[in-house]
């Protein structure tokens, strides 16, 4: 398990260090003993806060994030982790289930893709008049990228992916059909489901 501690303009002491180390690696040998990379970042909030966000990989494919806002850094940390720690206890058995499923999938069932990070009007440095006067179909501003794959899963393990990252949505190749599919955070809370209305009908 490779262990990264970032402090965002503020000083992250030894004290906090260990026992950021200490209770990870507790819950790492608890939970599957799988994680392979963990970053925590602490950066003040406001005037009197502290933000405090763990990044957790766990085996190959699954991220796994939480964050919160305490008054002291300790405690920050430890609401974060309590929240890392119960959303694996949540699903650790279909965890389990869905690497044993993972490591069995050769890479040529998995599609390559790459994500892309697009521009809001304020990272573009575009004022709102500006904004309206975009020609119509100019490409938005691309300020990062990286290379993904979307992976072959059922519906409810990409609901438990998605969960599990903190993420509002998930592109997955549904198994039962062999087509993508895309699951999503609805405002309501509620969990959405986008099939190709063609292969649902096909499937039927």
């Amino acid at each position: 398990m490779e262990l990264a501690i970032h402090g965002k303009q503020m000083d992250v002491g030894d004290g906090l260090r260990t026992h950021v180390t200490t209770k990870l690696e507790e819950i790492n040998s608890k939970y599957f003993n799988r994680a392979i990379d963990i970053t925590v970042t602490f950066a003040p909030e406001g005037h009197a806060f502290i933000k405090t966000h763990v990044s957790l990989r766990v085996g190959k494919d699954i991220l796994v994030t939480a964050q919160s806002i305490e008054p002291d850094a300790y405690t920050s940390f430890d609401v974060t982790a309590e929240k890392i720690a119960k959303q694996l206890r949540r699903y650790k058995r279909r965890l389990r289930d869905h690497h044993e499923r993972m490591d069995q999938t050769p890479e040529t069932e998995m599609m390559k893709a790459t994500a892309y990070v697009l521009a809001t009007q304020e990272l573009s440095g575009k004022t709102e008049e500006e904004e309206d006067d975009i020609p119509q179909g100019e490409d938005p501003v691309i300020v990062a990228e990286q290379p993904m794959q979307i992976q072959r899963m059922s519906v409810s393990d990409a609901v438990m992916r998605m969960d599990l990252s903190g993420n509002n949505a998930i592109l997955f190749r549904n198994p039962r059909n062999n087509h993508l599919n895309m699951i999503y955070r609805r405002a309501d809370g509620n969990i959405g489901w986008v099939e190709p209305e063609e292969v649902a009908s096909a499937a039927e």
